[in-house]
């Protein structure tokens, strides 16, 4: 056992030396390998947008706007074009149900007496069915974040068949 009052000096570890430094005009080795698939074809790789496969399709699902915008953008990705071109097609079809709700409200709000109600309900079943767009809106936002290929049900096979997957 050491004595602590010893005044003799503890031993040293001789000095690391520095890591050599790296010369100016480097360049890194060319990467070759081909990008890592993961579920579902979804890669690991940046898309052409320069986001994650997954982050790029979470927002291509902004129904017409974001799938228009990421179908004209991204060339490379299967998986981003898939749910660009289903964005695409509900959120079309959600305009066109806005659309002809409106006019059937104005229409049912001009007959005389019973109008107003019809139109009122008839709003009201409108808001449940805007609802249940925004809920299978929301319900593919997450499935493309968290990398699965998920159909809008009806709408998913007439959207693979526009970016050409089988």
């Amino acid at each position: 056992m050491a004595d602590p009052l010893d005044p003799s000096p503890a031993p040293t570890t001789p000095p690391i030396p520095p890591p050599e430094p790296i010369p100016p005009n480097s360049t890194p080795p060319p990467d070759n390998t081909p990008p890592i698939v993961e579920n579902n074809g979804v890669t690991t790789e940046p898309t052409s947008t320069g986001l994650p496969s997954n982050v790029a399709a979470a927002l291509a699902c902004f129904p017409l706007i974001g799938g228009i915008i990421f179908y004209l953008l991204e060339k490379r990705d299967s998986f981003v074009r898939f749910y660009a071109m289903q964005s695409i097609i509900f959120g079309a079809i959600w305009l066109l149900f806005s659309f002809l709700s409106t006019i059937l409200i104005w229409i049912l709000a001009s007959i005389p007496g019973i109008g107003g109600f019809l139109a009122m309900l008839w709003n009201f079943i409108a808001a449940l069915i805007h609802l249940g767009f925004f809920i299978i809106m929301v319900v593919a936002m997450v499935k493309a974040f968290s990398g699965a290929r998920w159909d809008i049900p009806y709408l998913g096979p007439i959207a693979r068949k526009q970016v050409g997957e089988s």
